[in-house]
């Protein structure tokens, strides 16, 4: 093997030499499935939250040391967030409206 004046790296079976283009691209397709292996986690995550469940238990589930870290694999939809608002807006006013309230 000789050295060539190209962006090539190693022999490969195919052609002369793999290139540096190659190579990046097999680690980000690297890269994606790695990524793809954490959305079952991620839906297993979100499922639990928008299911009402504890958030230190959700984290206890799956095994995180800190809440920020169970936050990161929560995807929560649109429609759960308006609900969650929703359900504190109606306290919050049903509270202020409330008879015999002192301000």
């Amino acid at each position: 093997m000789r050295h060539s004046t190209g962006l090539a790296l190693w022999p490969c079976e195919r052609g002369p030499r793999v290139g540096v283009q190659r190579l990046d691209s097999r680690f980000a397709a690297y890269r994606d499935a790695a990524l793809e292996f954490h959305s079952p986690r991620r839906s297993y995550i979100t499922r639990l939250i928008e299911d009402s469940h504890d958030p230190l238990f959700v984290q206890e589930q799956v095994g995180h040391d800190h809440a920020s870290t169970t936050a990161i694999y929560t995807c929560v939809s649109s429609d759960f967030r308006t609900r969650s608002l929703r359900c504190v807006l109606d306290a919050t006013i049903e509270a202020a409206l409330r008879p015999g309230r002192t301000s």
